[in-house]
């Protein structure tokens, strides 16, 4: 054997190899078969793409580009970031682009006796051109990006400028100086913008240049890992397994899935997973967080482009995930192109506590970064809690200082609910009747023996049911349900718990009865004698019945008020209407009432009182009775009337829109009735007084001949057979009449922008258990935000093309293989 065969093989030689510096500098670097692998993955799921080189290793902490500054007043230079972060970090600004606010109205600078202000028609002539409402001055992105010669680093690059007379000044514009000819040093920066984020032209990829059929097979790959996580995250699926390697049988849900797709599919199955290369396998964690985040900003970027130049309306609320931590969910409500009204999750974020300044900071960081101008913002909607609705240092106040228009409108559903409650703690009957509910429901549901013992007995009495014709069969119909727990915070939970217990009464009462006779300890046996001798009683039948007649009326409402398209005009009326139908309810219903109460008692075996007798109040003794009282008079007056009366008197508190001058004054564009409730002067009054950043002095004087010519044409077709202020915004667009009308029409849409309730918010928080549950509490907030707003926009994340998250995922950073 010769002395060259015990040589180690040389290496190839790369473009990294003639700079790196000569001499046994890597002596002490320790050897790969030394390295600790205990932690390290297996090597067939590690993307060596995403493995840094030893001479690229960045020992400073990962930088999140997501959360960069994009007011260029107060963003920090790009060389004060770390040099291996410097070119990320430039991607990352150039795939922003300019931060471009478009205000109300721009501040005044006074320049000799003038006073002069930026321009947003500027945006538009000069695509560089960045503003910061900060400090009031203007920049430029390429040269903050790229220049590093301070002696070419002019006004716009580092302290702002300034001096509007400058810019419409002919040929001495001073933007137009700045751009200078072809080899100026602006210009010099814009080509390097553009080369950057053109990857396939760099000197690495031209010198490792690959086929045609390599890239194809690298786009495929990638295609098979984007559907991939996208289905996952449709399912609310967790990506990794516990054990990823080649011999596991379960290699986690990412992987198998795409070991699924290559059973029926040839083409992927060639260039997936062991038949990729290592450094492309697109299989690691790094990779699946990275696209997921891609797919997340681009339904981000749908939203943005669906709200456009239009006002828009936040809707915030708060709650703890599966890891204690406090989120925030931000989700946007606004009227698109067409007249519809939407509602779109768009952001959830970790905040340290729920102060009203923690709150307001981190949403304008979020809208800042979406370029979503708080100048916009027309509407706040927020529950009740202190922080939200304080009229000093609330959330709301505090947006109120920023933008005067976003008026705050209490939660609909939530105020529904205050009243609910309210009257279930205040009113001594209804209280006493809850309380036993809690201990029936308690009693039974406590144990899964009682639970199946329920639900058994429950199937028997349908059965017999359908047998003698009191039930119908039908799809959904005749289901075995269960008691549920009224809840002070879940909305429509005591009606449910009052219906489900009528439901399933006669199948309760069997399961006390046999607690009292079977029950294991004395305890338990006196427990459930004294809670069926309570749900046996007339007056418990009484009060069970009464409440499933009111709350049903008030769940309708309370589910109306959920609904994402609703308008706050509606919600009024719906109000309105409930109340009159529990006034009606009160005048008129009880003789009804009554008779299905008494069919009740006959049915269950329960006594009934005689109603023409004297009540016997307390302990029976003469000094407490009330020798004019009936039992008809006691349940008709005292229980009836009284518990109707107090619910109309909480809902005319909780629901007083006739003290909120807006709310008032809105009802006049109320299309419902043919246009009953409109009023010209009412309408140029809403806008005059309450919406004077939307409509100027013009305006208002043109808004008035339009209400005349449109109050006019009421009488025509179109018009004819619209309910509701969504139809009629809708109506609108389609007969192009928004174009005549187009003050009334932004009226309208402003008005519609008014939230109406946080079901939204709420729907996010139901969703994020899917998401983060307990065995997945450790997700990282990004990870988190961005599994969210592609799980629940579904609708938006499904059209995205693959295509698209390829590209973007080329220009995120330097990739070690082609894709185009």
């Amino acid at each position: 054997m010769s002395h060259d065969d015990n040589r180690p093989a040389k290496r190839g030689k790369t473009i990294y190899s003639f700079f790196r510096k000569s001499g046994n500098d890597n002596e002490n670097t320790p050897s790969t078969s030394n390295v600790d692998t205990e932690n390290t993955p297996s090597a067939s799921n590690v993307d060596i793409e995403n493995t840094p080189s030893a001479s690229n290793v960045d020992t400073s902490i990962q930088f999140d580009t997501s959360s960069l500054e994009r007011d260029p007043g107060k963003r920090i230079p790009i060389c004060e970031y770390p040099i291996n972060q410097c070119d990320e970090i430039r991607r990352a600004y150039i795939k922003l682009g300019p931060y471009q606010p478009k205000l109300f109205e721009y501040p005044r600078t006074l320049f000799g006796q003038q006073r002069r202000r930026f321009q947003y028609s500027w945006f538009s002539q000069f695509s560089w051109l960045e503003y910061s409402p900060t400090t009031d001055k203007a920049y430029c992105l390429p040269c903050f990006v790229f220049e590093k010669n301070p002696a070419n680093r002019s006004s716009l690059i580092t302290d702002g400028f300034n001096n509007w007379k400058r810019v419409n000044d002919g040929k001495k514009c001073a933007f137009l100086q700045h751009v200078g000819g072809q080899s100026s040093p602006h210009n010099t920066c814009v080509r390097c913008a553009d080369d950057l984020m053109k990857s396939s032209q760099h000197i690495e990829k031209v010198i490792h240049k690959q086929p045609k059929e390599q890239i194809w097979k690298n786009r495929l790959r990638l295609k098979a890992t984007i559907e991939s996580v996208r289905w996952l995250t449709f399912q609310a699926c967790a990506f990794r397994g516990h054990d990823e390697s080649i011999d596991s049988m379960n290699r986690g849900n990412f992987i198998e899935l795409i070991k699924y797709t290559t059973h029926w599919n040839d083409k992927v199955a060639e260039v997936v997973l062991e038949n990729a290369p290592r450094n492309a396998k697109y299989t690691s964690p790094l990779i699946q967080k990275e696209i997921l985040h891609i797919l997340a900003d681009k339904v981000r970027t749908k939203i943005h482009e669906e709200v456009g130049e239009s006002t828009y309306c936040i809707l915030v609320d708060e709650a703890k995930d599966a890891s204690n931590r406090e989120q925030m969910a931000i989700v946007l409500r606004f009227v698109d192109k067409d007249g519809f009204v939407l509602e779109r999750f768009f952001e959830i974020v970790r905040v340290e506590d729920t102060s009203s300044a923690t709150l307001k900071k981190e949403i304008s960081r979020v809208l800042i970064n979406c370029d979503l101008q708080i100048d916009k913002m027309r509407g706040q909607g927020y529950d009740g809690a202190s922080n939200m609705r304080g009229a000093w240092n609330g959330l709301q106040a505090l947006f109120l200082r920023d933008c005067p228009y976003a008026y705050y409108v209490h939660c609909f559903a939530h105020r529904l609910q205050l009243a609910l409650v309210a009257a279930a703690k205040d009113v001594a009957h209804i209280w006493l009747f809850f309380s036993t509910l809690n201990s029936i429901i308690n009693l039974i549901t406590a144990s899964p023996k009682r639970h199946g013992e329920l639900q058994s007995t429950q199937a028997t009495d349908i059965a017999h049911m359908l047998d003698i014709g009191e039930r119908e069969t039908g799809r959904g119909a005749n289901q075995i349900g269960t008691l549920h727990r009224p809840g002070a915070t879940r909305w429509g939970s005591h009606y449910d718990s009052v219906s489900d217990l009528i439901e399933m009464y006669n199948a309760s009462c069997s399961v006390v009865e046999t607690l009292i006779k079977d029950g294991a300890t004395n305890s338990i046996r006196g427990e459930a004698t004294g809670t069926f001798k309570a749900m046996t009683s007339f007056e418990f039948i009484f009060v069970l019945h009464l409440l499933e007649k009111i709350m049903g009326v008030t769940n309708s409402l309370c589910r109306a008020l959920q609904n994402k398209s609703q308008d706050i005009l509606t919600a009024m009326n719906l109000v309105r209407s409930t109340k009159d139908v529990l006034k009606k309810l009160r005048l008129d219903g009880w003789d009804i009432f009554f008779e299905e109460v008494e069919l009740f008692c006959k049915k269950h075996d329960i006594d009934m009182p005689d109603m023409n007798a004297l009540y016997k109040i307390g302990t029976r003794r003469a000094c407490q009775q009330r020798d004019d009282i009936t039992v008809e008079h006691h349940y008709r007056v005292d229980l009836f009337n009284d518990t109707i009366d107090y619910q109309l008197e909480e809902l005319n508190t909780r629901f007083s829109e006739g003290t909120i001058e807006l709310l008032t004054l809105s009802s006049s564009l109320d299309p419902s009735n043919d246009f009953k409730a409109f009023n010209i002067d009412d309408i140029c009054k809403l806008a005059e007084k309450f919406y004077p950043g939307d409509f100027t002095s013009k305006d208002l004087r043109l808004l008035r001949y339009q209400l005349k010519l449109f109050e006019a044409e009421l009488h025509l077709d179109i018009f004819q057979n619209i309910s509701t202020l969504s139809e009629l915004c809708q109506r609108l667009t389609q007969t192009n009449r928004a174009q005549t009308y187009y003050l009334i029409d932004r009226m309208i849409r402003l008005v519609l922008t008014l939230p109406v309730s946080t079901a939204t918010t709420e729907r996010a928080f139901s969703a994020m258990k899917h998401i983060k549950t307990v065995l997945r509490n450790k997700m990282e907030d990004e990870y988190l935000t961005d599994s969210l707003i592609v799980y629940i926009e579904k609708e938006l994340s499904m059209d995205i093309d693959s295509d698209s998250i390829i590209t973007d995922f080329e220009k995120l950073k330097e990739r070690r293989v082609l894709l185009h």
